[in-house]
């Protein structure tokens, strides 16, 4: 299941979709701590729960996490007209 913004929007309005939700990684204690820390902020609560947000966040994190995963992500980012975003659903996802 995805959240209740995202994809239909992406798909109808593309780069003029409705922001829901940003992602800001600090990378300052990445070398010293071997550490990353990640903030995730929902731009429209009203549309993502803090739940929706968290399941959101950590799928994000196993695409990138991931090199099978990854190959979905540069897919998207070179062909993204042509992206069937079906193929997500036939993946084994956190659950919700």
């Amino acid at each position: 299941m995805y959240p209740n913004c995202g994809i239909p929007d992406y798909k109808s309005r593309g780069t003029q979709a409705t922001l829901c939700f940003t992602v800001t990684y600090y990378n300052e204690f990445a070398q010293s701590k071997d550490m990353v820390l990640i903030r995730g902020d929902a731009v429209l609560p009203s549309k993502l729960s803090d739940s929706e947000a968290k399941w959101l966040l950590e799928t994000t994190q196993t695409f990138y996490l991931n090199d099978v995963r990854y190959k979905l992500v540069e897919r998207f980012n070179r062909q993204t007209h042509d992206f069937e975003f079906n193929v997500l659903q036939a993946l084994e996802m956190p659950n919700l």
